[in-house]
């Protein structure tokens, strides 16, 4: 099956809603009936600022960034960019085409 790879990068104490916005896109698309998606802490990193980030026990909390995750036909892809659009929400995103499927284990 064709579609698309989303990714959504945010960080930590980003908030939609009142909700961290890692967890808003996941409901958001969860809504959309999207078939599934994930939320990856960040180790280490840097954004448009180029300020590096790295995950250590003094760091202070909300700065990591949090990568969404979403495999989904176009239409479906294209649906959820149009919600987080609607909310003016302030988020980088990469969209990529996919090839995607099952692979059922063997009789």
């Amino acid at each position: 099956m064709q579609g698309s790879l989303l990714r959504f990068y945010v960080h930590e104490k980003d908030r939609i809603d009142g909700r961290p916005a890692w967890e808003w896109l996941l409901q958001e698309a969860n809504q959309l009936n999207l078939a599934g998606g994930s939320a990856f802490r960040a180790m280490a990193g840097f954004g448009r600022h180029h300020v590096l980030r790295a995950n250590h026990f003094f760091e202070l909390a909300g700065t990591q960034a949090v990568e969404v995750e979403f495999i989904a036909t176009d239409a479906d892809a294209r649906a959820l960019l149009d919600t987080v659009r609607a909310k003016q929400a302030d988020m980088f995103f990469v969209r990529m085409p996919v090839e995607f499927g099952r692979l059922d284990a063997a009789p």
